[in-house]
């Protein structure tokens, strides 16, 4: 059977230029974070076997949720796919409360990364350095976050997320760094002494497993990236956009494991929550601290990639009256779906050059402000992460799709018609293949929209679970 692209009904947008390797690397990027080192300290809890589990079936419920952005994205013109385009065909009154959400989440992941920034410098110092505490300015954690602001600055004006893949590489490599200091003590066998009681399917509690639940689950969190990654690649087929979803999502998984693995392994329970932290002191831990920082220090742009775009969409937002259907409003959907008539001063994310550096501006602004006054957000991030993070993840792209690709959408019509036409054009060369292939793409179909509902209430099951954990054991998911 001949195969099918997408790319064909959709290039009347802007066609993106970014390759498949770069689309991986800013979304594995955004994935894996300081998380990853939290990791032992989950399987502790929960047990080896049962804590894989759940690292697995989190990487399933994230990954399909990013396929059905995927699926959203062919219902929108080329290059214009986001929650903000989504929110505004299927729930448009409830479209600010969505980018609202997304941009206080980004921006306080953002925040967090700068407090880490500030709070391990000085150590990292004083591990190269043991007269470093004589020089007042390098163990005060307010240098720290002010000299490095000065490198994520230029970062976070770029327009296009593919610009970042540069430094999501370094990024990444950071993380393989912290992933072989963790896996050769294990191999060198330095931590045995002092190493606890292993549990191999029993759990510490029920309460314990719970508190660590949330870590798992929003280690995964990357959809507020993934329709830039759409609307940026080069070739958008169905094939490619899922074959990155699936990169992404594997190496991700197959890192938290194998950390989680041999990091339990080689401190039992007396594991802590950041495994790092508790190595002997020596200079490859300390370089193990540098490299949290350069992980987070770039990983910080891709938290203001997506926090400045939902801003934007709520500072356009207007509310809808019942008489201006978007499904039935020309004017409204071609606000939406602006030309794609090139032109010299044309933008793929729609904003002017006054409003991007006006908007990232105040995102960086306020960012620096809140890192230098605050020492922690661990309560805040907590409920943050367990409204924000599920939305994103769970309950929009389960929403989303299962309202637009409903029979009686004038939206998922109109894209039936054109694969349809495209079926057409197929069947003259596939014969009597082409009708069964039709068939079975109506079962499948069918399927997809009922698991898009269930991950939706899936995604409202654990916001709920995450809030009562959060309330009574004060646990910070992200």
């Amino acid at each position: 059977m001949r195969p099918r692209s997408s790319r064909g009904r959709k290039e009347v947008g802007v066609v993106g230029q970014a390759s498949w390797l770069s689309s991986v690397i800013n979304l594995l990027n955004t994935i894996v974070g300081a998380g990853v080192l939290a990791m032992p300290l989950a399987l502790s809890r929960m047990g080896m076997l049962l804590g894989v589990i759940v690292i697995l079936w989190a990487g399933v419920t994230a990954g399909f949720g990013l396929y059905l952005q995927t699926r959203c994205a062919r219902y929108l013109e080329r290059g214009s796919a986001s929650f903000f385009a989504l929110s505004q065909i299927t729930y448009p009154n409830a479209a600010v409360i969505f980018d609202a959400a997304i941009a206080v989440k980004c921006f306080g992941v953002g925040v967090s990364y700068l407090i880490i920034i500030g709070d391990l410098m000085p150590g990292v110092v004083r591990g190269f350095s043991n007269n470093a505490a004589g020089v007042g300015f390098l163990v005060d954690r307010h240098f720290w976050v002010t000299g490095f602001m000065l490198i994520v600055i230029p970062l976070s004006f770029l327009r296009r997320l593919d610009s970042l893949k540069y430094t999501s590489v370094i990024a990444l490599i950071s993380i393989g760094y912290l992933v072989i200091l963790v896996v050769a003590h294990f191999v060198k066998g330095d931590t045995m002494a002092n190493r606890g009681v292993i549990r191999v399917v029993r759990w510490e509690s029920a309460v314990a497993t719970l508190s660590s639940f949330p870590v798992i689950v929003f280690a995964y969190t990357c959809h507020q990236n993934m329709f830039s990654i759409l609307n940026e690649i080069g070739n958008n087929s169905h094939f490619r956009t899922t074959s990155v979803v699936v990169a992404s999502i594997g190496l991700a998984a197959f890192i938290y494991i194998l950390v989680a693995i041999t990091g339990y392994l080689s401190f039992g329970n007396a594991v802590a929550g950041n495994i790092v932290s508790i190595y002997a002191p020596s200079a490859s831990a300390t370089i193990g601290k540098a490299a949290i920082v350069v992980l987070v220090m770039f990983s910080y742009p891709l938290q203001v990639h997506p926090c400045r775009a939902s801003v934007d969409a709520v500072l356009k937002w207007r509310p809808i009256k019942r008489s201006e259907s978007p499904q039935s409003s020309p004017s409204r959907l071609a606000s939406l779906f602006p030309s794609s008539k090139p032109g010299p001063q044309s933008r793929s994310d729609g904003m002017s050059e006054t409003r991007f550096a006006a908007i990232t501006t105040a995102i960086i602004v306020l960012s620096y402000i809140v890192a230098m006054t605050v020492s922690s957000l661990e309560k805040v991030l907590a409920y943050v992460g367990s409204t924000g993070s599920t939305s994103i993840s769970f309950i929009l792209p389960g929403l989303f799709y299962y309202k637009i690709s409903s029979p009686d959408s004038p939206h998922h019509q109109r894209l039936m018609k054109e694969d349809d036409d495209e079926h057409e054009e197929g069947d003259e060369d596939e014969g009597l293949l082409g009708g069964g292939g039709l068939k079975g793409g109506l079962w499948r179909k069918r399927l997809l929209r009922r698991l898009s509902l269930a991950l939706a209430l899936y995604g409202v099951v654990v916001m709920v679970t995450c809030l009562v954990t959060n309330t009574l054991f004060v646990v910070s998911p992200h």
